[in-house]
């Protein structure tokens, strides 16, 4: 057998497409290729979240090895389009098993819930070491949004597929202190030493010309010169809470000093479409996923930013949008656990609010607050983007995924 190189990526998304969830393995493989690893990756074939026009199956892009694979692709925003995919991808991967013996180590994702089996397999055949990364906390999560039941066959497979993982996992890498803790308390063999800690990140980015984003027509009707611009972008699905937000919406449909800004994806995206249309809410403006200029100018037009997680999830998942808001320099507005990494961070760092799910009340407080003192805006604005460049910018945490591998190397 050849030499084998030191990582293999395992995940659906990836460069070039622009979702979080191909962005961040895109930077960590990066950083771990510029630090003297040698990295590949086993991916989807971009489709939905790609606008470049031609993708190679097989590239070497920056000094990564990418191959990518053809799958079934239906509609994301239905449970049954999702599922389909996460099987598809998973088999079209399973029949590729025999490129995982050229490579050390695997880093695989959590999403889609069931592909750390072929990581899995990989273990017992090539003896690769597994490293996990837990952006959600399945099945847990989908039973606490109700996707699924607990005595389902698809929650009864993931409990399989956790019990063979975290019994053969290398490092486990948890997105906060608290996902953290419920891994080791919810997980067969893990402890503080097999559990590390490292957050997502966003891209530093000279976002400064506001007056470029104030140009920008997609926005023209907004007026966000002259009005308090709450924005939320991102997915907008069955974890994170839209009433709070909505309810205070509908009662400030009459307050013509606030407009609100939603652009993303997600399942709750009809519903919100509903609530506009049924309130009638001129307040209101939709777009879809933006990225690229638009993004930096929705981020650059925003006064004020929220994200939201339903109640019971703490622990589960983490709002990954969060750092391009706290990048942008503007406050937010985390309507979620109050114990939540993300809500004592803005907390404890005067750089937001945290609301506690299904109190609109506090919200509509809050939210005339932000809209009366400017200067109390401005400091919690400077002060989230100081907590970003603290802990949160691509750099400082790649560079603990550089850390990671290097004792995984030396170990092995």
């Amino acid at each position: 057998m050849r030499n084998r190189k030191d990582i293999l990526f395992l995940c659906q998304f990836f460069y070039p497409e622009y979702i979080s969830s191909a962005t961040l393995p895109f930077d960590t493989a990066k950083a771990l290729s510029e630090a003297g690893f040698s990295v590949g990756v086993l991916c989807g074939y971009p489709k939905e979240y790609n606008n470049t026009k031609e993708v190679k199956k097989n590239e070497n892009h920056e000094g990564i090895e990418i191959k990518r694979l053809n799958y079934v692709q239906l509609k994301r925003s239905n449970f049954i389009g999702r599922l389909i995919n996460y099987f598809s991808f998973t088999f079209a991967v399973a029949l590729n098993i025999c490129h995982f013996r050229w490579f050390k180590s695997v880093i695989v994702y959590s999403n889609p819930p069931i592909l750390p089996l072929i990581a899995w397999l990989s273990k017992k055949i090539f003896k690769t070491d597994i490293i996990f990364v837990s952006y959600d906390v399945y099945p847990e999560i989908a039973i606490k949004t109700k996707i699924i039941s607990e005595s389902s066959l698809i929650c009864k497979a993931m409990n399989v597929i956790n019990s063979l993982l975290f019994n053969n996992v290398t490092k486990v890498v948890a997105l906060s202190s608290e996902m953290k803790q419920y891994l080791i308390e919810n997980r067969n063999r893990l402890n503080n030493d097999k559990v590390v800690v490292i957050p997502n990140w966003f891209e530093k980015k000279n976002i400064g010309d506001i007056e470029k984003a104030y140009k920008n027509q997609l926005f023209n009707a907004l007026d966000a010169e002259n009005n308090l611009v709450v924005s939320y972008f991102g997915n907008i699905g069955v974890a994170q809470d839209l009433n709070t937000l909505l309810e205070a919406i509908v009662l400030l449909k009459d307050d013509k000093r606030i407009k609100f800004v939603f652009a993303g994806h997600g399942n709750k995206i009809p519903v919100l479409k509903e609530a506009v249309k049924k309130n009638c809410l001129d307040n209101v403006f939709l777009f879809d996923y933006l990225h690229g200029s638009d993004f930096e100018d929705a981020l650059n037009i925003s006064d004020v930013f929220v994200v939201t997680m339903e109640a019971g999830l703490n622990g589960l998942a983490v709002p990954s949008k969060t750092y391009s808001y706290m990048m942008s320099g503007k406050p937010i507005v985390a309507i979620m656990d109050k114990n939540s990494d993300t809500a004592i961070d803005i907390v404890k760092n005067n750089a937001g609010f945290s609301i506690e799910v299904g109190d609109t009340s506090v919200l509509l407080n809050t939210l005339n607050i932000l809209i009366e003192d400017t200067d109390k805006r401005n400091i919690m604005g400077k002060n989230a983007y100081k907590l970003f460049s603290d802990k949160f910018t691509k750099e400082k945490c790649t560079s603990q995924y550089i850390d990671l591998m290097k004792c995984i190397m030396e170990e092995r």
